[in-house]
């Protein structure tokens, strides 16, 4: 039988009536893809430095992206970021680096306090997220769940108290990094918050401790800890970075690693951070790997060429879709890891405490 398109008039109809052949489909862009995934997987990002920046400069307005610092909501929402550590950390060079313990707990306070007025000011925004139930909520009502922490392990001055005070403000995150009982290895004290802060479902943050003291954690915690912000080692051997011994014991402990965007820790562009992911998912698991970029400040030239800020969030997963990472690995990375890890640390917290309490 004669193919219709030999004989146009078979069916009465002119060559000139026919429909034009269709064009092939346009074949969907890698950032089209990644902007798709993160519409249902968003970033759930481990460190954003903005309160501090707040704190020197309370008149900025993060409404818009003419505030004159790198997160703003614009952007957070460009970005695909649906729920965000707050850190309450002073940076290296803040007041508390003299080491006065009042100092300490007192710009941990005012840290807080900043954190809770932002959340106060943008309400239509940003949601105060306590738990994993929250993150659904938030999402469900267009906001962004915000989780604060960490707090300083000094702020502790060796009372148990003060983290339970700590937990009451809506603090999620400890950092032991630099606190007396965490500092070659863990005290009896040590042990204790580690406890308590199981108890509690606050997460211990890693990020900055030395390598011996960030296994002895990972161990001794009955919870998942994390790394909030880091690189890996083996790529850039910076202070700052984990090394292979500390992402095998994340992996054991069914811990995260988030890595940063930070120019001095994961280099200079958005290709050199695509490699620190690529080598902590190849030593922890697709299951222990995270985002933790450290936006949040004033300051131009700290993060690398493509993610100078939140709206580059797409660009990083559109080129770690070219190097092969599947999609649900992907989904992992941005969201499903990091709420892992949250609703793990609940489960602890609901096994250790007793019934009632």
């Amino acid at each position: 039988m004669a193919d219709l398109q030999d004989e146009p008039h078979s069916a009465g109809i002119g060559a000139e009536d026919l429909p034009a052949p269709a064009a092939p489909a346009a074949a969907v862009s890698t950032l089209d893809r990644a902007a798709a995934l993160l519409a249902v997987h968003p970033v759930l990002d481990g460190c954003n430095t903005l309160v501090w920046t707040l704190r020197q400069n309370p008149y900025l307005d993060i409404e818009t992206s003419d505030a004159g610092v790198d997160t703003d909501i614009p952007r957070l929402r460009a970005g695909g970021v649906g729920a965000q550590f707050w850190s309450l950390l002073v940076p290296e060079g803040g007041s508390c680096d003299d080491g006065a313990t009042d100092q300490v707990v007192a710009d941990t306070l005012e840290q807080i306090d900043v954190a809770l007025a932002l959340m106060r000011r943008h309400p239509d925004s940003l949601r105060l997220a306590l738990g994993a139930d929250d993150l659904a909520d938030a999402r469900n009502r267009g906001r962004i769940a915000s989780f604060l922490g960490p707090v300083p392990g000094r702020a502790l001055t060796d009372s148990l108290g003060a983290l339970r005070a700590f937990h009451a403000l809506g603090v999620r995150s400890l950092a032991p990094a630099g606190a007396a009982w965490a500092r070659e290895g863990l005290t009896a004290f040590g042990h204790e918050v580690v406890r308590e802060a199981n108890r509690l479902a606050v997460l211990l943050d890693l990020a900055g401790c030395p390598a011996a003291v960030a296994r002895r954690i990972a161990a001794a915690s009955k919870a998942p800890v994390i790394v909030s912000g880091t690189g890996a080692a083996a790529l850039n051997p910076h202070p700052d970075n984990v090394d292979d011994e500390v992402l095998a014991a994340l992996r054991e402990a069914n811990g995260l690693a988030m890595v940063s965007f930070d120019t001095a820790r994961t280099g200079d562009s958005l290709h050199a951070v695509a490699d620190h992911l690529d080598h902590v998912r190849a030593v922890a698991g697709p299951e222990c790997v995270g985002l933790g970029a450290a936006f949040g400040t004033d300051r131009a030239g700290r993060h690398p060429t493509g993610l100078t800020d939140p709206s580059g969030y797409p660009r990083l997963i559109a080129e770690l879709l070219e190097r092969g990472w599947t999609e649900p690995e992907l989904a992992l990375l941005t969201w499903a890891n990091a709420q892992r890890v949250i609703r793990d640390t609940e489960f602890t917290a609901r096994r250790s405490s007793p019934a009632g309490v």
